[in-house]
């Protein structure tokens, strides 16, 4: 890939996506294949401000190894809940570069996986707490071999490789022009996008498709819809914490929901491979599900603990977004989540509550925001799918006409 492109891409995640401040340390999880990316990431990092940047390599057959082989994995090493503790003191930064291999887990027992994650979620979330809506954080893509040849199957190693870097940098709006000026003008977008939604004061949401999607959602008028940057509740510092971004999202009411919704892309929960699935709500939880692939690894997920069966997010995407027209499959959730509509099991966000830093958490919780450890995005969006709102005065109000705004 063109050198000057990815210099860009790494500029565009150090100083919006991330939005590195000046004195700030970086806590920077990426793959020892994006070494000469990584360099350029770094050394963007450290031009815009950062102190220092603390590197965690991940390898997906590493992974796998300590799943099948390793012991005491659901224990946090006393260095590795000091790692979380140095997080939340000091205010530090996250940024993962995503570069999976979307089959990594494939044939493991998903019941293993499943206790060990959630274990260490529990350990983990003390100190997540501490920091939620404090630290900028920024999810953004580079490619893997194995992850290439999964997209692109028909390409050699280093053509695959090169398609999908051109691919992640057109889905992240910085394979032409200034990526930087680029995402100010899609910001300004999604900011009017939002503050429309906000102005309908809206109470439910009815999706409808041929695929057999026929779901309704309530919502909470004082719990806002937001689209792309967020914004640290102590300052006045915006981040882009996912590039590639489509979305305008808002938690829904916790357990107010009704309907059987249809996935419209695979789903990579962790290295495994969730394909051709639905799910069905009653009374607002989870009570039906099919997979034709992964379904046990879905099933452990909803069993996760109360909240894993209820709803923490709907996000609205146009089905003719700048990612779904590439017309490709990513195989991974920060791509594949901004093709189209999506919804998230498990936990909502207290930051789209209105004033929300004035409150406490049983009044946060009150307002009908999930709480969960997990969070997990699924596509549900499709060509012909319609989204009728209802406004707390009890107007209809198109939302989506087959599939793409109706505004």
């Amino acid at each position: 890939m063109n050198e000057s492109r990815l210099r860009n891409y790494a500029r565009l995640i150090a100083r919006v996506g991330l939005n590195v401040q000046k004195g700030q340390d970086v806590m920077l999880t990426t793959t020892i294949e994006q070494a000469s990316f990584n360099h350029m990431l770094l050394e963007e990092l450290y031009d815009a401000g950062a102190r220092k940047v603390f590197i965690t390599y991940e390898d997906p057959v590493v992974s796998r190894l300590e799943y099948e082989k390793a012991t005491d994995l659901d224990k946090l090493e006393t260095f590795e809940e000091e790692k979380w503790k140095y997080i939340a003191d000091h205010h530090a930064c996250r940024l993962f570069i995503e570069s999976q291999d979307p089959d990594a887990l494939a044939g493991l027992d998903a019941s293993k996986i499943s206790s060990i994650d959630n274990a260490r979620r529990k350990i983990i979330k003390k100190y997540r707490d501490q920091f939620e809506n404090k630290v900028q954080w920024c999810i953004a893509g580079a490619p893997s071999l194995k992850w290439a040849k999964k997209v692109f199957p028909e390409l050699n190693d280093e053509e695959a490789i090169e398609k999908l870097w051109e691919n992640i940098l057109k889905a992240s709006r910085a394979f032409e022009g200034d990526p930087i000026r680029n995402w100010e003008e899609h910001a300004l977008n999604l900011k009017e996008k939002s503050s429309w939604l906000n102005s309908l004061q809206l109470v439910k949401l009815k999706y409808s498709s041929k695929n057999g999607t026929d779901f309704e959602v309530s919502l909470n008028p004082d719990i806002l819809f937001l689209g792309g940057e967020e914004k640290r509740v102590d300052e006045d510092i915006v981040f882009e914490p996912n590039i590639p971004s489509e979305e305008i999202f808002t938690s829904p009411i916790a357990g107010r929901c009704e309907g059987k919704v249809v996935a419209t892309k695979p789903l990579n929960l962790d290295g495994q491979l969730i394909d051709n699935f639905y799910i069905v709500f009653k009374d607002g939880k989870v009570v039906d599900l099919h997979a034709e692939k992964g379904e046990d690894a879905l099933r452990h997920l909803i069993n996760t603990d109360e909240g894993s069966r209820m709803l923490g997010e709907c996000a609205l995407i146009p089905y003719h977004s700048p990612i779904n027209d590439l017309g490709i499959v990513f195989y991974s959730t920060l791509f594949d989540e901004n093709c189209s509509c999506h919804l998230a099991l498990g936990q909502g966000f207290s930051n789209l509550v209105r004033d929300f830093d004035k409150k406490s958490e049983k009044q946060i919780k009150a307002s009908g925001i999930n709480s969960s450890l997990i969070h997990c995005d699924f596509m549900i969006g499709s060509e012909d799918m319609n989204i009728i709102g209802t406004t707390k005065d009890g107007k209809e109000v198109p939302i989506f006409i087959q599939g793409n705004w109706a505004k």
